[in-house]
Parts: structure tokens; C-alpha cells; sequence
């Protein structure tokens, strides 16, 4: 059984910081290329950085310079590094695994930046 479990999202003023995390199960994890999404509401699903096995990355115009991706393979993991954070920025984050026709999501974790 797949799951991909995240966690580290909360409340954060403005200029703040989080690391979220995303914990992989049942999945060879090293040959997934991992994304992480978001959604406000009342918008789609957007991606916000992805990273692939070999550990290339890209990021949307949006968080560029403010966001990092990475992932420990010996960990079955991958990470998001959320700095200088806006309220345009709170959305729930969704980790997402891919692997050729195969795809897999997460439960998701709220990310609200507000003063």
C-alpha cells in the first residue's frame, strides 16, 4: 500500500519559515521524480517545486529564490524549505510521487502565513 504521509505545516507570520516534510511507503522512492503542489481556495491545484530521481529540480516563477526542494532516498523522503513566506503562499501543500504512468498524492498539510 502507497502513502505519503506529509507534515510540518502550520501558522507563520509573514517573512517567516517552514520545512515541510513527506514521508514515502510502499514505493520504490529513489526512482520517483517528487513534486510538491498547493491550493488555495477557490483556485486549482498548482505545482510549486518538483524534483526528479536524479535529483534535477524546478520551481514555479511564484517561489523561486524563496523555496527549496530536496529529498534523502535513504530517508524515503523529501523536504520543502518554505522561506521568506507570504500570505499569497498560504494554500494546503500537497506532496505528489511520479513515476512514468504511476502517480501517487498525499493527504496534504495547511499552510497559513498571517500576521
Amino acid at each position: 500500500q502507497v502513502q505519503l504521509v506529509e507534515s510540518g505545516g502550520g501558522l507563520v507570520q509573514p517573512g517567516g519559515s517552514l520545512r515541510l516534510s513527506c514521508k514515502a511507503s510502499g514505493i520504490i522512492f529513489r526512482l520517483y521524480a517528487m513534486g510538491w503542489y498547493r491550493q488555495a481556495p477557490g483556485k486549482q491545484r498548482e505545482l510549486v517545486a518538483a524534483i526528479t530521481s536524479s535529483g534535477s529540480t524546478n520551481y514555479a516563477d511564484s517561489v523561486k529564490g524563496r523555496f527549496t526542494i530536496s529529498r534523502d532516498n535513504t530517508k524515503n523522503a523529501a523536504y520543502l524549505q518554505m522561506n521568506s513566506l507570504k500570505s499569497e503562499d498560504t494554500a494546503v501543500y500537497y506532496c505528489n510521487a511520479q513515476v512514468f504512468a504511476a502517480q501517487h498524492w498525499g493527504q496534504g498539510t495547511q499552510v497559513t502565513v498571517s500576521s
